[in-house]
């Protein structure tokens, strides 16, 4: 797939996850709630397995979730790779052989993967006969309201937007990926989860040290002005609740098995 017609920026992406490298302990809330689910489940759908692949691992924090497991780390960012002892590749670009691994998890990734159907056939290919594919990302329903009051604001200042949050997944389209992925079991489930933040400030503190920078290719280039700024800050006053900013966020998690081996 072309750069020019791919709607993330890979090289912006890798920068956002680097600059987030240094202090993302601080920032991995949500990423340890994705991984702790995800291990969860991975256990009842199984006694043990091996060999584990933890796909856009970040710091690679979900390795010490599964010590009995070998696990091995790729993300994006050069420097996540490094401190995972990983191997820095794209989703949807993966080096290894196929039929390498037990299981395939991923927790916070894939929502930022250009090409997610190619991702997921790669991810099947990867697998033992048998093999369990778990994900949770964050879904398209998420940011809905500050989303919308926020093209609005920029909508009434200039002659059209400038792309500014991701497009996610629909949960609703994800089995039928998982299906022409090859998949076996498909299964995905939907929680809504609920962040509350002081201010817009603490909000975007947020998204920069997860990584979650706007690394789209059709992002607006021209620099931030404060009207910019204040429309930002307006769009999370007016959805505030009390002193508090409520951020909706949709998880969708996907389950799958590569078919049995004959």
């Amino acid at each position: 797939m072309s750069d020019l017609i791919e709607p993330f920026d890979r090289a912006a992406r890798r920068r956002a996850r680097d600059r987030a490298a240094a202090d993302f302990g601080r920032f991995a809330f949500l990423k340890d709630a994705l991984c702790a689910d995800l291990v969860e489940r991975l256990g009842e759908l199984g006694p043990s397995f091996a060999r584990v692949l933890d796909l856009g691992a970040h710091d690679g924090r979900l390795a010490a979730l599964l010590p009995e497991s070998e696990t091995v780390a790729t993300d994006p960012g050069f420097r996540f790779a490094r401190v995972a002892r990983g191997v820095m590749c794209d989703e949807d670009r993966l080096p290894f052989a196929p039929g390498s691994f037990d299981a395939v998890l991923s927790a916070g990734s894939l929502h930022g993967v250009n090409d997610l159907p190619g991702a997921l056939v790669q991810v099947r290919q990867v697998l033992k006969p048998g093999g369990v594919f778990l994900a949770a990302f964050v879904g398209g329903a998420s940011l809905a309201e500050l989303r919308a009051r926020l093209l609005a604001a920029e909508m009434a200042r200039y002659d059209g937007v400038s792309p500014r949050f991701l497009p996610m997944v629909d949960p609703r389209e994800a089995p039928g990926l998982l299906q022409r992925a090859g998949f076996v079991e498909p299964v995905v489930d939907v929680h809504r989860q609920t962040v509350r933040y002081r201010g817009a400030a603490a909000m975007l503190a947020d998204l920069r040290g997860m990584g979650e920078s706007n690394v789209l290719h059709a992002r607006s280039r021209r620099p931030l002005v404060r009207a910019d700024a204040a429309a930002f800050h307006a769009a999370a006053e007016a959805v505030a609740d009390g002193d508090r900013h409520p951020v909706q966020l949709e998880i969708v998690t996907m389950t799958g098995r590569a078919p049995p081996g004959r």
